[in-house]
């Protein structure tokens, strides 16, 4: 099967599906060895959590920009 059959094939599966193709294909690439990796993989998975059960908010990257620039300039 050529890579183009492989990516048709992908694009046709539900979304969470594709995100576990995405995840596996780019775990290939770049594997968690060291146990500074494992533990920012855990942290970011606490963040997730957090943040999809409402303990956390999420500040857009335009607030964001808007809060450094308005620190610089006083």
């Amino acid at each position: 099967m050529k890579a183009k059959d492989l990516i048709t094939e992908a694009m046709s599966l539900p979304v969470e599906e594709r995100l576990v193709v995405i995840d596996t294909l780019l775990k290939s690439l770049n594997p968690v060895e060291s146990g500074s990796d494992i533990k920012w993989v855990q942290e970011a998975q606490k963040r997730l959590k957090d943040i999809r059960s409402g303990k956390a908010a999420t500040v857009s990257a335009d607030e964001v920009f808007l809060r450094v620039q308005a620190r610089l300039s006083s």
